[in-house]
């Protein structure tokens, strides 16, 4: 059986785009739906698809015309069309046309999960590589995500340095390994640490290694963690905490591809690929004096900004189906589900804490809810006392990560007016264009995604 794959459902039946749906992501796939082949073309410029299901006879644009449409602007996606009216004519002109199988309604759901199997071997899906590796990762229906995830596929089978950005919770040690997973070097170790969670000396140690004796706990030597991701990815979260000194050594690691451990005279090689991760902002940590602009430029070779949870509401619904998924398969019973008005309850929430909150209100959920269907109830519940502080407490960010949030909020909203107009939105913040375009620089906007956004 071919592994699971996106497939874009198109029939303009409800009630069949639901059955169906319900069959194949039980099969293990991704499943998009549209009501139209109007509304099927929109979704594959926004999500993609690995193979599409398409019913024949639709207003506007039946199955053929799509057929049409997908064999000039998608030539290698196979196209399955489905029908309660079909003929033999119908079948042959659906398999001239470029169609891999033309199938009659009602489906017989062994022969239609056989037949997508088919149309995802056809398409290479089966098979190891990096398709694969966003989908088993990365849980995404957001157009902003897509576009972040097109860039991060192109640099991952390079050697060059990333550097991950977002506000916490935003997913961004996934990312890594995401891209660890889809490079030449997934054969080797991916080694994580957050150099904002331990003194400078341990740091030091923790990173490049200490010889025996080089301290008063050092009873032994260690190698260090970038010598043991030799051939690998190091991945260093929380880079903007790391204490300047430190900066200084890492920047040498990196300029030299050779580390010193504590308390040794000599240097050793090293063959790892960094990536690195912050939700501060290091364009004002340098201004600052508080990050080494040698080392940015070092570590910012490529930047990806991960969106806030509140920027990709679409992505709220099946992130929590994910982790209701997710707990389920690791306690062996099964899988939660919420009610409507639960669900909605998650979408409409701001979410300050990003996918980890979301993660944590969910298992919170699992925990406290006897039955099959988790309730509206227990999801307010959850989210007016799940930090574990009260009230206006609960919300509060760290004061450098909620002025960040803040600007990129007001730049966003800026563009949103002016639909990308970067002169406009200057005028109105009453900063010349070079330093706006700086901000948004810094902020990893780009003007030109709120083209024809207005808020007006």
């Amino acid at each position: 059986m071919a592994r699971g794959g996106k497939i874009l459902l198109v029939d303009d039946d409800p009630s069949l785009r639901r059955l169906l749906a319900l069959r194949l992501e039980g099969a293990g796939h991704h499943v998009e739906t549209a009501e139209s082949g109007l509304a099927a073309l929109r979704a594959l410029d926004n999500y993609g698809a690995d193979c599409v299901i398409t019913d024949l006879r639709m207003d506007e644009m039946d199955g053929m015309a799509l057929l049409e449409r997908l064999s000039h602007a998608h030539p290698n996606l196979p196209v399955i069309l489905l029908t309660a009216h079909g003929t033999i004519p119908e079948a042959v002109a659906a398999t001239q046309g470029g169609a891999l199988d033309f199938l009659s309604k009602p489906v017989d759901k062994d022969v239609l999960l056989a037949r997508v199997d088919q149309a995802l071997e056809q398409t290479g899906v089966g098979s190891e590589d990096w398709q694969q590796i966003w989908r088993s990762r990365i849980v995404t229906r957001s157009p902003l995500m897509h576009r972040l995830l097109d860039e991060a596929k192109l640099v991952a089978a390079s050697d060059t340095s990333v550097l991950v950005t977002g506000e916490s919770g935003t997913g961004k040690e996934v990312l890594a390994r995401a891209l660890h997973d889809a490079s030449p070097r997934s054969r080797a170790p991916f080694v994580a640490i957050n150099c904002g969670a331990m003194p400078e000396q341990l740091l030091e140690s923790e990173l490049f290694g200490h010889e025996k004796g080089a301290f008063t706990d050092a009873k032994q030597a260690q190698q260090g963690l970038f010598r043991s991701a030799e051939g690998g990815t190091v991945f260093l979260d929380e880079i903007g905490d790391m204490p300047m000194t430190l900066q200084v050594k890492l920047l040498r690691v990196l300029q030299e591809r050779e580390v010193r451990p504590v308390g040794s005279a000599r240097s050793l090689p090293v063959n790892v690929r960094v990536i690195s991760a912050t939700h501060r902002d290091l364009g004002r940590a340098i201004e600052q004096q508080g990050f080494r602009e040698d080392l940015y430029y070092r570590l910012a070779v490529v930047t990806l900004a991960l969106p806030a949870l509140r920027e990709r509401p679409e992505d709220v619904a099946p992130l929590a189906r994910h982790f209701l998924e997710t707990i389920a398969s690791r306690s062996g019973r099964r899988t939660r589900v919420y009610s409507p008005d639960a669900m909605e309850a998650l979408c409409r929430h701001h979410w300050p804490g990003n996918i980890r909150q979301l993660s944590n209100v969910v298992e919170q959920n699992v925990a406290l809810t006897r039955g099959h269907v988790i309730s509206a109830q227990a999801v307010d519940k959850a989210l007016a006392g799940h930090s574990g502080r009260s009230d206006a407490a609960a919300a509060l960010q760290p004061l450098a990560e909620a002025r960040d949030a803040f600007v990129r909020d007001y730049l966003v909203q800026l563009l949103r007016i002016t639909e990308g107009n970067v002169a406009r939105s200057a005028r109105l913040a009453k900063r010349n264009r070079t330093e706006f375009y700086k901000l948004l620089g810094r902020h990893a906007i780009d003007p030109n995604d709120y083209k024809g956004q207005s808020e007006h």
